[in-house]
């Protein structure tokens, strides 16, 4: 509070020089190419109207409200540094919105991700003044109304803009982090997930968990390839069917089962990376102009302006994570096929059916499989090697951060489908095992799945149950199945 104190006094002691103050941008001054117009003290507060509804300008759907959830958070995160010059009553009010539950509609597209998520965050403005459309409540549970009635049925007053507000609430990159780390959050759910559905499929395979020894992973010590291979030793300790073939003098799997912890590992690490960029982010200083004041010495301040708009770190970041996850329906997609691969499959019947030719089984859940493996690959291009100048030119670099958060998002949902698709292959090979057992925390997996699907005998509609199996992926509830029989990392 007492840094917002701060740097809002600095601004409020620049307008009441009235015409005569130095020039400042966004303060009183025009903005983008137009920053050299000097604004008259009587037009102050008309400008940040102004800005704010003209930058309004977004289309396409709307972003869900926990992305919009979350772009509230980060922005006053940014506030609460103190360098954006606002009232404290606009960051408090940024918190009463997620207090209150009310959410404004944000149009998913429109941001080149500099100056920052102009566009977005003008529609999440427009919410804070009264103005435009908010969806009520959390997911399941929404209405829709005018922002202004919401804050009236609130008891709440839409915040009046005062000088510098409007641009400190546009400028920055909160729209392309918001959707990035939860994006991320959800593909690191999706590295674990790997782990268990792999190892399942390595036993429905009858492979061997040799190449998980801990001294083959000491050799290499990449930090995701040794989690991996722990939680692989650790999902396949004391299996009954590893233990049945042990003595086959089977040397070595395909690289998709022999793999998984450089493959996995390698997944996990551009994550963490990812991670750890976003969450600076998170915390960091992102609008323009910034206002630094010496602490004690309100007479002794600085307004600098720079480029901490500019969404290039959230972007590079975003578009290694959607490769990185990527990858993890590339190897997935791999094991789908040895298991419904008679040549590739130690026994299992053709597409994992008996009466395989009158069935077709799983063979069609395969080519879904590949299909959107297909699309990751065109989705991880990366946005930010693009840039397209705005604004005469002044905005002449550009980030794309906002698309290469985007294509992180759609690349995690076709990741969980593809999981979720081998997740039915893996269980239907062990069903074909019996009576032999997985190990201990698969088993308690594998009735998770069979409490949703049955197992596989005749023919039968594919969408229902992986749609089925790709909400258990989804809701942590085949993670927490696993998690009661072993340490999961």
């Amino acid at each position: 509070k007492q840094r917002i104190e701060r740097s809002r006094a600095v601004v409020d002691k620049l307008v009441s020089g009235g015409d005569e103050a130095a020039s400042a941008y966004g303060i009183n001054t025009g903005f983008g190419f137009l920053a050299d117009v000097r604004i008259s003290a009587r037009q102050i507060v008309e400008l940040q109207y102004n800005l704010v509804r003209s930058h309004a300008a977004g289309v396409g759907p709307r972003l869900p409200i926990p992305t919009v959830r979350g772009m509230l958070l980060l922005r006053a995160c940014t506030l609460s540094l103190g360098h954006s010059g606002v009232r404290l009553s606009v960051a408090q009010r940024l918190c009463e919105l997620l207090n209150r539950r009310i959410h404004p509609c944000v149009p998913s597209k429109g941001s080149v991700g500099a100056s920052g998520d102009l566009a977005p965050l003008a529609h999440l403005t427009l919410g804070l003044i009264g103005e435009g459309d908010v969806e009520v409540g959390l997911p399941g549970n929404v209405s829709a109304k005018t922002a202004a009635q919401a804050h009236d049925e609130a008891g709440l007053t839409p915040i009046v803009l005062a000088a510098k507000e409007g641009l400190a609430l546009i400028n920055g990159t909160q729209c392309m982090t918001s959707i990035g780390l939860l994006a991320l959050a959800d593909a690191l759910d999706l590295c674990a997930l790997a782990d268990v559905i792999g190892a399942m499929s390595l036993e429905a395979l009858l492979g061997t968990p040799r190449a998980f020894d801990p001294r083959i992973h000491a050799a290499r010590p990449q930090p995701g390839q040794s989690i991996s291979a722990q939680n692989l030793r650790a999902l396949l300790h004391g299996s009954p069917i590893v233990e049945s073939h042990k003595d086959c003098g089977k040397v070595q799997d395909p690289y998709s089962l022999r793999c998984m912890p450089q493959v996995h590992g390698a997944t996990r690490d551009g994550l963490g990376y990812a991670k750890q960029v976003l969450l600076q982010e998170s915390r960091s200083a992102t609008d323009n102009p910034l206002i630094f004041v010496e602490p004690g010495d309100a007479l002794d301040y600085d307004i600098v302006s720079g480029g901490n708009f500019h969404g290039q770190p959230v972007a590079l970041a975003l578009d290694f994570a959607g490769i990185a996850t990527a990858e993890l329906a590339n190897i997935s997609e791999r094991r789908i096929e040895q298991l419904v691969n008679p040549h590739l499959s130690s026994g299992l019947p053709a597409f994992l059916v008996r009466e395989s030719g009158l069935n077709s089984g799983y063979m069609i859940a395969q080519v879904t499989a590949a299909a959107l493996v297909s699309e990751n690959k065109i989705l991880a291009h990366p946005a930010s090697v693009d840039s397209i100048p705005s604004s005469v030119g002044r905005e002449d670099h550009v980030s794309m951060g906002v698309h290469a958060a985007d294509k992180l998002q759609r690349i995690v949902e076709n990741v969980r489908t593809v999981l979720a698709i081998e997740l039915c292959c893996a269980a239907q090979g062990i069903s074909l095992r019996t009576p032999l057992l997985p190990a201990t925390a698969l088993s308690a997996v594998y009735r998770v799945v069979r409490s949703r699907v049955p197992e596989y005998t005749h023919d039968r509609p594919l969408y229902q149950e992986i749609e089925a199996v790709r909400t258990l992926c989804e809701n942590g509830s085949l993670l927490a199945a696993a998690r009661q029989h072993i340490e999961l990392l």
